[in-house]
């Protein structure tokens, strides 16, 4: 929605959700991981396309995707002392409820509502696996899957 009309609540809501409960779980987690013996583990932050292009009318969930880039970059460097790697996949277009939408037009930048093509959720998964299986000697810091012929790149 446009930002003038997005309410403090809504904008909390968005806050909370994606970025305060991201925040929350990989406490509890590095704080478990870095207690047992041996120490060390994995997590894997969700973020999206939207941490490096934004959708129109997007402010709340874009600032959030931003943020959550940094947690994972600070945790990331917090956890090397203690064998907790941290990373971050960043999805475009997974077909799920979320992104029914994309295949009846979607709002772009330049005002225009177009059809985005979505793939397979189980990509999605397939990635988070192959992040998750790797020793912690190895880090995926990063991933980006997307749609292949989304708008991505150029997107704006």
């Amino acid at each position: 929605m446009p930002v003038e009309e997005l309410s403090y609540d809504a904008w909390r809501q968005v806050v909370d959700t994606n970025l305060n409960g991201a925040f929350l779980c990989a406490q509890a987690a590095f704080r478990l991981m870095k207690e047992q013996d041996p120490q060390g583990g994995r997590i894997i932050n969700n973020g999206s396309i939207s941490a490096h292009v934004p959708r129109p009318l997007s402010v709340a969930y874009t600032a959030t995707k931003h943020a959550l880039t940094g947690l994972t970059k600070s945790l990331s460097l917090d956890g090397r002392p203690y064998r907790v790697a941290v990373g971050q996949i960043d999805i475009g277009n997974a077909a799920t409820d979320m992104t029914e939408r994309m295949r009846a037009g979607t709002l772009q930048a330049n005002g225009e509502l177009a059809v985005e093509p979505v793939m397979d959720v189980a990509d999605v998964a397939r990635t988070v696996r192959h992040m998750a299986e790797l020793p912690l000697e190895a880090n995926v810091q990063f991933a980006t899957v997307l749609a292949t012929a989304m708008p991505y790149v150029g997107r704006g």
